[in-house]
This record gives C-alpha cells, structure tokens and sequence, in this order.
C-alpha cells in the first residue's frame, strides 16, 4: 500500500510560509510546524522533510489557498517535483477552521485545517490546474481590458454628472450618441456665450465643423433654449465656472479617446490573436451572444475542458449556481450565489446571456419561465440563464463542435426561425417587469421597514 503524506501549506505575502506534514495511514501529523520562504532550496527542505522515513515511493500531496499569486508560484515548483498540488478556497478553510477550533485564528491553524481537507472531504478538492503561457497571457489581457473598460465607464458617468449639474436638460436635447454633444462640451459649454451668439451664429459653427455633411441643424434651437433657462436658474455667470468645466470635460474626452485606443488595440493585436492560437476551431463563437472577445474569455479561464468531469461540475466552478438550503421537505428559493470562479468570467457569461435569451428560443423559455411563473426581477432571470449558457459551453467544449439552435422540441432552426420564435412566444409583457423590477423591490423594502419601525414604536 501506498504512503500518502499531505503537506498544509499556509502562503504568506510578507511573512514566511508556515507548513506542516500530516500521514495519511496514521491521521497524525510527522513534523513541527516548518517555515519558508518563496525560495527553491527551501522549498526543497519542506519535502525533504515530507519524505522522511517514508518509502521511496511515497505519495506527496500539498494543499494551499490562492493567497495573492503566490500559490502560482509555489504550487508551478511542487508540481514539477512529482508533487500533486490541490488549491482550496479560502471559505472552505474558514469553514472547517470554525469546527476544528472555534475561538482561534492563528497561521499553526490554518496549516492543520488544510492539511485535514484531503481526509474531511476528498471528493470536494480539485487538483490544481497551472495555466500555460499562452493562457496566463490571455488572462492578464482580459483583466486589463476590463480595468479598462470599467474606466472608461467612470469617465462617462463622470462628463453626463457634470453636464446635469451645469446644464440641466441638456440630455434631452443632445443625447449621448448625438454627434453635436461632444462639440458643444468643447467649445460652447457656456450658457451666457451661446446665448449672446445666437442661434445663426450657432448654426454657422456647427455647419462649419460638424462630420455630418449635410449638417442637421434642427436641434439647434431647443439647444438655445436650454441655455436660456440655465442662464434664468443661475442667474449670473459667476455662480457656477462654466470655462472650468469646460476644460475638465476636454481633458476627460481626452483621457476617454486614449483609453478606446488602448482597448481597441489590445483587443486587436493581444486578445484576438491569442485566443485563435489557443482554440482555432472557435466553435464557441457558434453560441448566440458569444463573440470573439467573450469567447476569448472562456478560453483563458477554461483552458482544458476534460479537468471537469461534469457540467455539474463546470457549473459549480463559474460560481453562477445558488446556494442550496434543504432540510425535510422544505427549500429555501431565491439564494444567492456561491460566486466562487473567476469574477470575469461570471461577468461575461451574464452579459452574453442577456444576449442570447433574444435569440436562442431555448435561453429564451429560460428567462420566459423565471419572470412570468417564478415571478424573478430581470437579473435573477439573467442569472438563471447563464448557468443554462455554461451548460452549452460545456457541450461545446467537450463535444468539440459547433452549437445548433434549437426549439425546445430539438427541432434544428436558423437564426431568423429562432429570433421570430423568441419574440413571438417568450416576449415578456412590461407590466410583469414593472411588477418587479427594481424600484418596486426598493419601495416594497421600504414599506416593510415603516412596518417595523411602527410596530417597533407601539410595542
């Protein structure tokens, strides 16, 4: 019989590693609490220390949690030395913590908890999976086009809160997509200026530098009387610095082109190119909703399909299934969910999901069904089918082949056949959205706590 022996393995950032070596066949641990640093000779100490007064073939397992990048590092060296390497949550070491010892968090904790998991719950562990190259390099991209992505939100939130506080009503007149509204915040943001030219003056300027030739003019008169009531709101020019608002907006419209170029690029010349090296089939662009930047996503983060044995599994892994509360014959609904992969990859499986219920009839009954019977808000619904669109990356994936659209009687349909089917039957009337959506749930959270505070009051 085999000698199995699990090193716990405690990562640290800053301070040195703190590690501890349990036999398997005894369920005793065979060494004092060891310390190391991110170092090869150290490293080496630890599993010479694993090692002895074991047999030759001795089985080494070492479990760690995904402190910092640090268990990239660490668990890429053991793994090379015939180590098998099992990377752990950081809930699920919190978890068991609490029942080995409640009142106490400490590193010479933490090292035995892990290396306990292995015997508590061996079915629970996944053996970790060290990305390629190629596939690091494509995570990294991704995540620095989301970071880019989410500023160049920001900047837009930003330059539309200061035209409604310096220009009211200014959106209904130039809407964001209108090509006049960058023109305006660049050279006449001014509501006393635009006044004092006048609308013929206004017309002339624009006619003489807008991209529309033709150039559309109607809009310039309602513009006039926006800065008419501005100018009566304030009162006088001194009251807001309408010059220095002028010159934040051209320095964030300045900031927000350099970042469109940059993920413009990136996507261009890193994402698109590593993504086809890795997956050429591309089958998953085959998935409405799925496009080759979302595809490139599941590609990094997916990587080898055959490391999950199930799409129970898979499913599990994305971090998109609820919580599960079950006692006798009742269920809790409506659970959050675990949001245990990758935070990208949720992100992207939800947005492409919100696609494809408009075009996929079987995504579509999905969504149909948790709005209309279930009666779930529009997000819960979402949710719902992206956990359904996981399913079919997994198929995809594992099968290795294209994605054919289908109705729910598994009748093959085109494109145009699914999209009059989508919005023929699973079309969700509005008044079950309002019923619903956000505002509704604030106000019902609201009277629920009047209720109480009054309860609270006459008690």
């Amino acid at each position: 019989m085999t000698t199995t022996r699990i090193i716990g393995i405690d990562l640290a950032v800053e301070a040195a590693h703190k590690a501890i070596v349990l036999d398997q066949a005894r369920n005793a641990f065979v060494s004092r609490l060891l310390t190391f640093q991110t170092d090869p000779a150290e490293i080496d100490q630890v599993l010479e220390v694993a090692r002895a007064q074991a047999p030759d073939d001795v089985r080494l397992i070492a479990v760690l949690e995904p402190t910092d990048t640090l268990w990239h590092t660490v668990g890429v060296y053991l793994a090379h030395r015939a180590v098998e390497v099992y990377r752990v949550s950081g809930q699920q070491v919190a978890d068991q913590r609490r029942a080995y010892q409640r009142h106490a968090k400490s590193d010479q904790v933490d090292v035995r908890v892990l290396a306990r998991l292995p015997l508590l719950y061996p079915e629970r562990l996944t053996r970790l999976w060290i990305p390629s190259g190629a596939h690091l390099a494509l995570q990294q991209t991704c995540r620095e086009v989301a970071r880019l992505t989410e500023q160049i939100a920001a900047i837009k939130q930003r330059l539309q809160a200061i035209d409604r506080w310096a220009w009211p009503g200014l959106q209904r007149v130039l809407t964001a997509a209108h090509p006049a509204r960058r023109w305006v915040r660049e050279c006449w943001y001014d509501p006393w200026a635009v006044c004092a030219a006048g609308e013929a003056t206004l017309r002339q300027a624009w006619q003489a530098a807008s991209p529309q030739q033709p150039a559309e003019t109607a809009w310039i008169a309602e513009f006039l009387a926006c800065a008419q009531r501005v100018v009566t709101l304030y009162g006088h020019p001194d009251v807001l610095p309408h010059a220095r608002f002028q010159a934040t907006l051209q320095r964030e419209q300045a900031r927000l082109d350099a970042l469109l170029d940059q993920v413009h690029t990136l996507r261009l010349q890193v994402v698109r190119p590593l993504y086809r090296q890795l997956y050429p089939q591309r089958y998953l662009e085959t998935l409405q909703g799925v496009g080759q930047d979302s595809a490139a996503v599941y590609t990094a983060w997916v990587a080898d399909i055959q490391r999950f044995p199930s799409a129970q599994r898979f499913r599990g892994w994305s971090g998109l299934t609820p919580f599960s509360r079950q006692t006798g014959e009742s269920q809790a609904r409506g659970l959050h969910i675990t949001q245990a992969g990758p935070d990208l990859l949720k992100a992207t499986a939800f947005l492409n999901a919100n696609v494809a219920r408009l075009y996929d009839p079987q995504i579509a009954a999905v969504y149909y069904t948790q709005m209309m019977d279930y009666g779930k808000h529009h997000l819960q619904a979402v949710c719902a089918c992206a956990t359904h669109l996981l399913d079919r990356i997994y198929v995809v994936l594992s099968q290795n082949r294209p994605y054919q659209l289908r109705d729910l009687d598994g009748t093959p349909l085109t494109k145009q056949q699914a999209r009059r089917i989508c919005q023929e039957r699973y079309t969700v009337p509005p008044e079950v959205r309002r019923r619903n959506n956000q505002r509704v749930r604030r106000a019902r959270r609201e009277e629920r706590l009047e209720r109480r505070a009054q309860h609270n009051a006459s008690a």
